[in-house]
This record gives C-alpha cells, sequence and structure tokens, in this order.
C-alpha cells in the first residue's frame, strides 16, 4: 500500500470512529459507521451544476443546531442555518444511518421571491418526511466566527470542541463537518449531500432546499 493510500484510510478510520463515538455520546444505541472523502471537480450532469462545498453541523448537546456551508474551510459561511430541533434529536435520527433534511419555503409568502436561495429568512424543516421545525436563516456571531475559527485546520471530522458552554445545562459544543457535493438544480431548488468514499457505505445525509 503506497504512503497516499495509507494517509486516506488512516483519515477515514479517524472520521468513523470519531463520529461514532460522538453520536454514542448522544444516543449510547447506535451502530452506524459514517465515511467521507472529499472531491474538488465541478460536473454537470443532466442539466445540474455540482461542485463540493464544506458542511458543518454544530451545537451544544441540550441546545439547539446550526448549520454552516463555506466554500471551503477558511471562507466565510455561503448559508448559516439555525434549526429549531435539539442536537440530540438529528443525532437520533443519524443513527439509523439515513438523515434527510429538506427545507421548503413558499414563493408566495417571500418579500423577494426571485432572490437567492441562500437569502431566504425562514424555511419549513422536515426530517426523513416528518415536519419538525423551522431553520432560520442568521448573520454570523462572535460566537459562530470563534468556532469557525477553532476549525480551520479540520477538513473532515466529528467531536466535541474546547468551548466553555453558556450555561451547565448546554453540555459540550459538538460538531459534525464533512465535504458535500452541492447540486443546483435551478434557481429554487438545490441540494448537498455527504460525499463517501468511492466502493464503500455509510452514513446518507442529504439536505435539500426547496422553493415552491
Amino acid at each position: 500500500m503506497d504512503t497516499a493510500t495509507s494517509v486516506e484510510c488512516g483519515r477515514e478510520v479517524r472520521f468513523r470512529r470519531s463520529f461514532r463515538s460522538l453520536v454514542e455520546c448522544m444516543v449510547p444505541c447506535c451502530g452506524f459507521q459514517p465515511s467521507v472523502s472529499v472531491s474538488s471537480d465541478t460536473e454537470s450532469t443532466h442539466g445540474s451544476i455540482s461542485s463540493t462545498v464544506t458542511g458543518t453541523f454544530f451545537g451544544y448537546r441540550k441546545g439547539r443546531v446550526s448549520f454552516c456551508l463555506q466554500e471551503d474551510t477558511r471562507s466565510s459561511p455561503l448559508l448559516l442555518l439555525e434549526f429549531t430541533v435539539p442536537t440530540a434529536y438529528l443525532a437520533r435520527e443519524m443513527q439509523y444511518g439515513l438523515l434527510r433534511i429538506a427545507l421548503e419555503c413558499d414563493k408566495r409568502k417571500e418579500r423577494c421571491s426571485s432572490s437567492s436561495l441562500y437569502n431566504v429568512p425562514v424555511w419549513s424543516m422536515y426530517c426523513n418526511g416528518r415536519k419538525v421545525g423551522f431553520a432560520v436563516r442568521r448573520q454570523m456571531s462572535v460566537n459562530d466566527y470563534s468556532v469557525l475559527k477553532l476549525m480551520q485546520s479540520v477538513s473532515v471530522g466529528a467531536g466535541v470542541l474546547p468551548v466553555a458552554p453558556k450555561s451547565e445545562e448546554d453540555g459540550d459544543l459538538m460538531y459534525l463537518r464533512a465535504s458535500f457535493k452541492r447540486v443546483t438544480g435551478s434557481a429554487d431548488s438545490e441540494s448537498f449531500h455527504m460525499l463517501n468514499p468511492v466502493g464503500s457505505t455509510g452514513q446518507e445525509l442529504s439536505i435539500f432546499l426547496l422553493r415552491s
């Protein structure tokens, strides 16, 4: 086995172990083994345009989850959302190896229906087909900046960040970062799919943005 292959295998094993440990910490009965890989190619297939971006879930164990999309780990956020569901809820959904988050908005209720999807202020949120609340777009705060700054050197991984909780009830600040395939279907639809190494299976995690 050559050195490059050994490094990639080592990264995959470390990610699987850290992600499994993260979810087991919140949901002890988890047993899946998610994995990701990084691709920098941009493709165009069947009229859709795809590229690779960095996606990060982070939040206090007993708090709400934020989701951040970036071109790379050092760039400003393309999109920053706060989900009105607790971190533990998403962890429970992840334990079965499949998580599909659909975010939908109605053009008729939007002030600027022709604006970018990334400017939509509020989305209805569905997890694996069930409506669970909302996702709210927000500007990056000082705390968000500190979290993303801490993670600049992390391209793929999951774990706990050395950040003091806002209160004792919040618990640890947990994160999951992976590469996502970004697929732009139209001005009103985009999706993001967590990447797995070729030939392997693992966590299936996708996020869909749909303006209808």
